[in-house]
């Protein structure tokens, strides 16, 4: 497990009619602030500031088709040639990372096929590569 070291941040939080929002800088809205919106917000802060990652070339919840069903990844880090590296699923803090959480993002990658797969909890992650077929964790994120 890598344990997160979160980069200072100053969420723009709103309240409406009685429920809480907060601003996501690369989506450009409001969304509900649920703990997974938590975890994801601070995650894109930390993906951004502390590992340099371009924002141009982040993408926060999109839909993808699986087996004919629609489902939403959370986070995908695409490279330079705007191919999908880096797949993250995101969960609320007191969600622990199990083989279920990563059987998840593991299925995403069956469409998307990133080099990466990443699960985060916001406390700690998990990533994994592929190399010659084989999974490897790794001890950090990779650099951009």
């Amino acid at each position: 497990m890598i344990k997160i070291d979160y980069p200072a941040y100053q969420p723009k939080i709103k309240t409406s009619e009685g429920k809480e929002f907060i601003f996501d800088e690369l989506r450009k809205q409001w969304t509900l602030l649920t703990p997974e919106e938590w975890v994801r917000q601070n995650f894109l802060q930390y993906l951004l500031q502390v590992k340099k990652y371009p924002a141009t070339l982040i993408a926060v919840e999109k839909e993808i088709v699986l087996n004919g069903l629609k489902k939403r990844f959370d986070i995908v880090v695409y490279n330079r040639a705007i191919q999908p590296w880096m797949v993250i699923e995101c969960k609320e803090m007191n969600v622990p990372l199990t083989q279920a959480v990563l059987d998840q993002v593991i299925r995403y990658n069956m469409v998307l096929q990133t080099a990466y797969l990443v699960i985060t909890n916001g406390s700690y992650c998990f990533a994994v590569t592929f190399t010659k077929g084989q999974m490897q964790e790794l001890q950090q994120l990779p650099e951009y």
